[in-house]
C-alpha cells in the first residue's frame, strides 16, 4: 500500500512538474475562461434581471469548455515519444495512472475555477448572498465528476486520429447529469437555499462520482492495451 501511494505521488508530481514547466494547459484554460467571461459580461447587462437566472449556467459553461481544453492536452506528453509505453512497462498498477491523471486534471481545473470565480462575480456585478460551504461542495463534486469521466474518455479519444474532435462529442452527453446537478445546485447555493433541494443535487453528484470513478478505474487498463 505504501509503495502504491509513493507511485501515485510520483505520477501526480510528474504531471504537475511538466505543466509548471510548460504552462501550456493552464494558460490555454485561463485565457479561454477569461474570454468567455468577457463575452458574456458584455452580451448581458450586469444590471439586467436575467443575469441572476443565467449566472450559474454561464459559470459551468465556462468551466466545462475550459476543462475540455485541458483534457485534450491530458495525454499529450504520454503520446509524445511513446512515453505511455514506458509507463506501462514500469512495475505499477495501470489504475494508478488513471488516478494520477484524474487528480492532476482536478487540480488544474480547480485552480482555473479559483481564479475565474471571483472575476465572474466582479464582471457580472453579482451580489453574493449565498452559502459558501454549499457552493464549495457543488464545485468540488462537479469538478471531480468532470475530471473522472473526462480523463477516461480523453484516454479513449487519444487512441484515435481525430481525438480532439471526438472528445467533446462523447464527453458532454455523459456529463449531462453532472452539469444539470451542478447548475441547479449552484443556483440554490448562490441564493442561500441549503434545504432538501440542494441536498438532493449534492447526493446526485456524489452518487455519479462514485459510480463513474469505480467504472472508469476498472475499465481504464483495457484502454492501455496495445
Amino acid at each position: 500500500m505504501r509503495q502504491a501511494w509513493e507511485q501515485l505521488r510520483a505520477l501526480i508530481w510528474k504531471d504537475l512538474a511538466l505543466e509548471l514547466r510548460t504552462k501550456d494547459m493552464l494558460s490555454a484554460m485561463l485565457i479561454f475562461s477569461f474570454l468567455v467571461m468577457v463575452v458574456f459580461a458584455f452580451a448581458l447587462r450586469p444590471e439586467a434581471a436575467t443575469t441572476r437566472a443565467v449566472f450559474p449556467g454561464i459559470l459551468w459553461v465556462d468551466f466545462s469548455f475550459a476543462g475540455l481544453l485541458g483534457l485534450n492536452r491530458a495525454f499529450a506528453h504520454e503520446r509524445a515519444n511513446d512515453c505511455l509505453t514506458g509507463l506501462l512497462l514500469a512495475p505499477l498498477d495501470p489504475v494508478l495512472i488513471y488516478a494520477a491523471k484524474v487528480i492532476s486534471n482536478f487540480l488544474f481545473l480547480a485552480l482555473v475555477e479559483a481564479i475565474s470565480l471571483p472575476l465572474f462575480f466582479a464582471f457580472f456585478n453579482y451580489p453574493w448572498s449565498g452559502a459558501a460551504a454549499a457552493l464549495l461542495a457543488i464545485l468540488f463534486l462537479g469538478t471531480l465528476g468532470f475530471a473522472a469521466v473526462g480523463t477516461f474518455l480523453a484516454a479513449l479519444a487519444a487512441n484515435t486520429r481525430t481525438g480532439e474532435v471526438l472528445l467533446p462529442l462523447i464527453l458532454f452527453p455523459v456529463l449531462v447529469p453532472v452539469l444539470l446537478a451542478a447548475v441547479q445546485g449552484t443556483a440554490l447555493a448562490l441564493a442561500g437555499q441549503t434545504g432538501p433541494a440542494l441536498a438532493a443535487w449534492l447526493r446526485l453528484l456524489a452518487v455519479y462520482d462514485i459510480i463513474f470513478c469505480v467504472l472508469a478505474a476498472l475499465l481504464f487498463p483495457y484502454l492501455l492495451e496495445p
